[in-house]
């Protein structure tokens, strides 16, 4: 029987691979926004229509983080264990985001903002992250310049907040089944279906009876990506609960490892197809809640199939698990959030000191360069920003007892079992914060919000900062 669990992934510990998903959507994003600005997004043609679609990797960091995030939860619930510590996890979360995010929000207001530097309104919004809840901002698209992908570090925030409340209704749920894990998991996985078909639901309220752009940036649109990982951490926390090798969760990650190749086709081809006017055309207006249907169906079927094989992965010697799990992957990971944050602002001072115009061309160029000087930032925050605030985690983490185990911490009256770091940008934040993790998450045009009456022209800060009139992944 042993060796039949060393078949199935781990639930505890870091995955290497994941990482390496976490750079490879991270890098998706920084494409997207130098496209975006140098106009190679906005062509009449293929190549352009799939480097408009980079924000598909908004969805992957959610997903990040919801399968990173919500293990601890669905292992508690499957063994009938004590839930983490909701006070440890959040502290986690504020030292693991919080920290990075107020040096580029202070960069970002002194470079570009210098007129709202006394706003106490505005630094309230933008400090809490609560910048996605102004109906009527003094600023064009989804944030200040230098600050409009933060809008899904919100959505990721709205979820590390709810996710306490939502693992609790789900774990008493679930143990309403009965104390077999296998019922568990499958009324977890139900209500992880219920929380995806949230999101289609949203989508229909937002543009019913009227429209209203600013509900795409609220945590209810987003759901169904989360999920995505929510559902990935119930099955891989079954799979090493269940006793019988022919169990349905050890026989879907078997069946999830053969099939690698081919589940990422299908992601290829989901991106292919949301790249096509089936989903809308881009930047352009807004195209309908059909459109909009399909791009969140498309997106959260390319999120899964890019997280579920590495999330799932048994096999690290497979050419997928060395790729994902090299050196240069894995650094890019560990710093994927810092490039979700610095990237607009890197943009934005490459293009001022070269005095170039928005939608001029030179993609490759400007790529180079900025993805050059976003890294340095990002490297740069992660050592001297990141590293330090996480480590204030062992103030708040549970002791360690002579035996080994866990204790809790003096005001923690649960034993915390800490989440992994990184989202989606990551991030999720990548975050994943961010994002995702550090999430790098993307962001569209702003040319459907200059189309309302009354507005003015937003200038050049539209070129890469998209407005809530457009729909937002």
């Amino acid at each position: 029987m042993s060796s039949v669990r060393t078949a199935v992934p781990t639930v505890t510990g870091h995955l290497d691979a994941l990482d390496g998903v976490r750079a490879v959507a991270a890098i998706a994003v920084l494409v997207f926004h130098v496209a975006i600005e140098s106009a190679a997004a906005l062509q009449d043609n293929f190549f352009s229509s799939l480097l408009a679609r980079g924000d598909v990797a908004v969805p992957v960091f959610f997903a990040l983080s919801g399968l990173l995030l919500y293990r601890p939860y669905a292992r508690a619930a499957l063994r009938g264990d004590p839930a983490p510590s909701a006070r440890v996890y959040l502290v986690k979360r504020a030292l693991r985001i919080l920290p990075a995010y107020w040096l580029v929000v202070i960069a970002a207001m002194a470079l570009w903002s210098g007129s709202h530097l006394g706003d106490v309104k505005t630094w309230l919004e933008l400090l809490l992250l609560a910048q996605n809840y102004d109906v009527h901002p003094w600023w064009y698209g989804l944030g200040p310049r230098g600050l409009a992908q933060m809008w899904s570090l919100c959505v990721e925030v709205a979820f590390y907040l709810v996710l306490p409340l939502l693992a609790a209704a789900l774990t008493a749920y679930a143990r309403r089944g009965g104390p077999d894990p296998a019922r568990r998991a499958r009324r977890l996985l139900t209500g992880v279906g219920v929380l995806a078909a949230a999101s289609f639901a949203w989508a229909l309220f937002t543009y019913y009876p009227v429209y209203r752009p600013y509900l795409n940036t609220w945590l209810p649109r987003a759901s169904v990506f989360f999920a995505v990982g929510m559902a990935l951490a119930v099955v891989s926390v079954w799979a090493r609960e269940e006793t019988d090798e022919d169990g349905p969760p050890r026989r879907f990650v078997r069946a999830v490892g053969a099939s690698t190749g081919s589940i990422l086709l299908v992601g290829g081809l989901a991106y292919a197809v949301a790249a096509s006017p089936l989903t809308g055309t881009r930047f352009s207006g807004v195209d309908g809640v059909w459109a909009d249907l399909s791009e969140l169906l498309l997106y959260a079927v390319v999120a899964a199939c890019l997280v579920a094989p590495a999330a799932l992965m048994s096999d690290g010697r497979s050419p997928l698990a060395r790729f994902l799990g090299s050196r240069v992957m894995r650094f890019l990971g560990r710093v994927s959030y810092g490039i979700f944050l610095w990237q607009f602002v890197a943009l934005y001072l490459w293009y001022d000191f070269t005095e170039q115009k928005p939608w001029t061309g030179n993609f490759a160029g400007n790529l180079v360069v900025v993805g050059g000087l976003t890294l340095l930032l990002a490297t740069l925050t992660y050592k001297f920003v990141e590293e330090p605030a996480r480590g204030l985690v062992r103030f708040v983490s549970p002791r360690k007892k002579p035996d080994g185990t866990a204790s809790p911490s003096p005001s923690a009256s649960l034993p915390a079992s800490a989440p992994a770091s990184g989202t989606a940008t990551g991030t999720a934040t990548g975050t994943a914060t961010g994002t995702a993790t550090g999430s790098a998450p993307a962001t569209r045009s702003a040319t459907a919000r200059e189309q309302e009456p009354g507005r003015r022209p937003a200038g050049r800060e539209a070129s890469s900062a998209p407005d809530p009139r457009r729909r937002s992944p």
